[in-house]
């Protein structure tokens, strides 16, 4: 069986991933900046409603993936909080000036994580690396038991083949999971190309506001942004990635 995890902006959309049949969920929020890390309450709440795994995204901010000293602090807290709160794992990532793997701070978190018997995921800022096969090799070394990539392209499918070569470089020693623009319309091509065995989607849908009142004379966000909408993932559309996932 081919497993998913669900990339879920709230608590809401991390209750449809369960409904749906997803195996875990990575927890984040603000996916217009690549995900961040959710609020307390966020946690709390998906670990009270969920049975299924719920591993946390640990990001303070969008951008690239070099961090400063304050930002490496914030990190370790916000994973000490994921322990208090009962998570199963993190996600995590961090790269030098250089685009390598920061091994001995990802070191450092992954210590943390395991320690307490959290499981760690490391995200795509492998995708970002300047090499991918020794950031693979730098990944396996401090001890992420998965790695979420698109095969350093912006989708998974156009990464497709350089996700099968990691596939096969990884030989068993962890889990290589395809992720981004994954759904149900190419996720069974994905699986039969690169041999993957647990896919990442945020099964995503948008939801028009309830509000009856509508003041169009005033932006809040940016100008692409839809004041009266919000994206949360969609029950049906995980079942139906899942069905398609394992149709082999």
């Amino acid at each position: 069986m081919v497993s998913l995890e669900v990339c879920a902006n709230s608590v809401v959309s991390a209750v449809a991933a369960q409904e749906g049949g997803a195996t875990r969920v990575e927890l984040c929020d603000n996916l217009s900046d690549g995900g961040t890390t959710p609020s307390a309450g966020q946690i709390q709440l998906a670990r009270k409603l969920l049975h299924i795994k719920i591993y946390v995204l640990i990001r303070p901010r969008g951008g690239d993936f070099l961090y400063n000293d304050v930002e490496f602090e914030i990190m370790k807290a916000e994973i000490r909080h994921c322990i208090e709160a009962g998570c199963d794992g993190v996600v995590i990532g961090m790269l030098t000036p250089e685009g390598r793997v920061d091994k001995p701070r990802c070191k450092e978190l992954v210590d943390i994580a395991k320690q307490w018997g959290l499981g760690v995921t490391f995200h795509r800022a492998i995708d970002m690396s300047a090499d991918i096969y020794q950031a693979l090799e730098d990944i396996v070394e401090i001890g992420c038991e998965r790695v979420l990539t698109s095969g350093g392209k912006t989708t998974a499918i156009e990464g497709a083949s350089v996700i099968a070569s990691l596939v096969q470089q990884s030989a068993g020693r962890i889990s290589i999971m395809p992720g981004c623009g994954v759904d149900e319309n190419n996720v069974n091509d994905i699986v039969r190309f690169t041999g993957a065995k647990e896919v990442h989607s945020t099964a995503k849908t948008r939801v028009s506001s309830q509000m009856l009142y509508r003041n169009d004379h005033i932006l809040m966000g940016g100008a692409d942004v839809d004041e009266y909408s919000v994206i949360v993932t969609n029950a049906e559309r995980v079942r139906t990635i899942l069905t398609a996932a394992n149709n082999l």
